[in-house]
């Protein structure tokens, strides 16, 4: 049998010559693969989460490979329904989320990795969502550093795009490449299983659910016919010329200059040169320069183009055309815009971008350069959104004023502190490509304040005495910044630390923030499937029936019995959410009364 990491490089391998997919079925009797899916999904937090069935992560085991490999080899393995559930959205409405049993879980990893190894080396480098080494900063970073001199910005979204994806033209696509039935038709199998909604079984006629495991790729290879025909069509027909043309104007001032010159009139000189940096050295106008740039991420798709407004409502039309014809997709008419690059602003990925122009035309001294030089005009700059800033401090106010958040207050010191610097790195650590990051001073200020005043509350205390008692002074690249921090000591190990604050809110061109780490076939955590692989029960050393429990979180443990059950000491002292027991036992963990909650 095959290890994981040599199939997964054959198919990776096969993808980038081009060459067709065979026998890619029996790649699903590999219990390698189920190994390797097992160790990377689950830690998730939706592994305990049941779905249509009690089913979860928890008693996890080779025989339940085992039992998956039999009904793929007779094609009797069946995806079941997802549990679906609707969560809000900001413009008030909801957003459907499919939550599959475990099983389902586990085989939909496999699919996922067996796919993604073959098509990943065919994906446009313009898409960005759900990749390896890709995420919202690669590609905010490819439009600010690519796109100078952009006059247009078209916004694209396709309208419940993962619930409108046709099944057959998605067939048709894999069937391009994938030559094999059996496979096919246990894809779709997966995508018309259905879903239960209050408890009623429904069919799925278009989509992947949302909180699907293999979703994402799926996705990816269905738009990716998008890409090809913006990138082979779209681009070389709306692409033309190297350089724009010369000004005219502008070579009649820089002449008139020149002469100036040679009559020694040096105040006419000046006065020429404010002329010349009023006007733009090249033709805006240009009849035979055009370019067009896109980027991807998921549905939210980006084109910039430089030539006249008709041309770009073109380009918008040609684009819901193809959408429409060939992939059975519609644009969001509200979110689907046309944009004025040097006066509007367009929103990707939660920043607003625009263009920058020359400070004597549009009085924005952010235009030039600190020589006063025009160097900045027609780059792209990424900002705030106001409404980020008064949105993500809205939860820490109360009547205008950063509040208490009560619920915390009997929590430790310690965790306190962690959540609101969790919560605060999370949103500045991804706002650091944009120009005007100071902007995030405010909710700074309401969410430090909201903390000191949780913590005033916790300990009957002031604010003042708060923000004496955990200041801390830090060394970054910037100087010394403040931070608020909480320890706690650890006999023979160094103590955990939590902090708020401390970073500094300067732009970083170069910030890096993918959505998923892993860029290769490995065991992210492989101690748990070798722990496995043993067989032998990490209580009574047994070897027959082996399972793995799993718990939510550590501090699920109920430690307040005396004396504690051995499990529960044997997870505390390992530090481990995951425990390798065999049947008796795990049947005895369950049902002891110190037993966690794992639905």
């Amino acid at each position: 049998m095959q290890s994981a990491e040599t199939v997964l490089g054959v198919l990776r391998e096969r993808g980038r010559r081009g060459l067709p997919c065979n026998k890619l079925y029996r790649q699903m009797f590999n219990p390698q693969l189920y190994l390797l899916a097992y160790g990377r999904i689950y830690a998730n937090k939706g592994a305990m989460t049941p779905g249509a069935t009690q089913e979860t992560v928890d008693g996890m085991s080779i025989a339940k490979i085992g039992r998956i490999i039999t009904a793929m080899r007779h094609e009797r393995y069946r995806f079941g329904p997802v549990r679906r559930m609707h969560i809000p959205k900001k413009n008030g409405k909801t957003r459907p989320l499919g939550m599959p049993t475990w099983s389902d879980k586990l085989v939909g990893e496999v699919v996922r990795l067996l796919l993604e190894a073959y098509y990943e080396p065919t994906f446009s480098d313009r898409s960005h969502g759900f990749r390896p080494g890709r995420g919202c900063h690669t590609a905010l970073r490819e439009v600010a550093n690519t796109w100078t001199g952009t006059t247009w910005f078209i916004e694209g979204d396709i309208s419940d795009c993962f619930g409108s994806l046709d099944h057959e033209v998605m067939l048709s696509i894999l069937a391009e490449k994938i030559c094999d039935n059996r496979f096919l038709r246990l894809l779709r199998h997966m995508l018309t299983a259905g879903y239960l909604e209050d408890w009623r079984w429904n069919a799925t006629l278009s989509g992947v659910p949302q909180g699907g495991i293999a979703s994402p790729i799926l996705s990816n290879i269905y738009l990716h016919k998008l890409d090809v025909f913006v990138e082979k069509t779209l681009i070389p027909e709306f692409t033309r010329g190297r350089l724009r043309a010369r000004n005219p104007h502008y070579r009649a001032v820089e002449a008139a200059i020149v002469r100036a010159r040679r009559a020694g009139d040096r105040a006419e000189v000046r006065k020429l040169y404010r002329r010349l940096h009023s006007l733009p050295s090249q033709d805006p106008r240009d009849p035979g320069y055009r370019r067009l740039r896109y980027c991807r991420y998921a549905d939210d798709t980006l084109l910039g183009f430089a030539g006249p407004k008709a041309e770009a409502e073109q380009i918008k039309n040609r684009l819901a055309a193809f959408l429409r014809d060939d992939l059975k997709l519609e644009l969001s008419a509200d979110k689907t815009l046309i944009t004025h690059a040097r006066t509007q602003r367009a929103s990707f990925l939660g920043y607003e971008i625009a263009v920058a122009s020359s400070a004597s035309r549009t009085r924005r001294p952010s235009a030039s350069d600190r020589r006063n030089r025009r160097s900045l005009n027609g780059t792209v700059v990424l900002r705030v959104p106001a409404s980020v800033v008064k949105a993500k401090s809205a939860p820490y106010l109360s009547r205008g004023k950063p509040a208490c958040r009560n619920p915390m207050i009997n929590e430790s010191d310690y965790n306190i502190i962690a959540r609101f610097g969790a919560e605060y790195r999370g949103i500045v650590q991804y706002y650091l490509l944009a120009s005007d990051v100071f902007r995030l001073h405010r909710l700074r200020w309401v969410m430090e304040t909201s903390m000191l005043h949780t913590l005033a509350r916790k300990h009957r205390s002031t604010v003042t005495k708060m923000a004496a008692r955990f200041k801390a002074k830090i060394s970054t690249p910037h100087g010394l910044r403040t931070r608020f921090e909480a320890k706690v000591e650890r006999k023979g190990r160094k103590p955990l630390v939590a902090w708020f604050g401390g970073i500094p809110l300067k732009r970083q061109k170069n910030a890096v923030l993918t959505d998923r780490q892993h860029t290769g076939p490995v065991y992210p955590n492989r101690q748990l499937v070798t722990r496995l692989l043993k067989g032998r029960c990490e209580l009574c050393e047994r070897t027959d029936s082996i399972q793995v429990h799993h718990i939510r979180r550590l501090a699920d443990l109920d430690k307040s019995g005396d004396p504690q059950p051995t499990w529960v000491e044997v997870m505390a002292k390992i530090r481990r959410k995951a425990l390798v027991v065999c049947g008796d036992c795990h049947d005895l963990i369950h049902g002891h009364p110190a037993t966690p909650l794992t639905q």
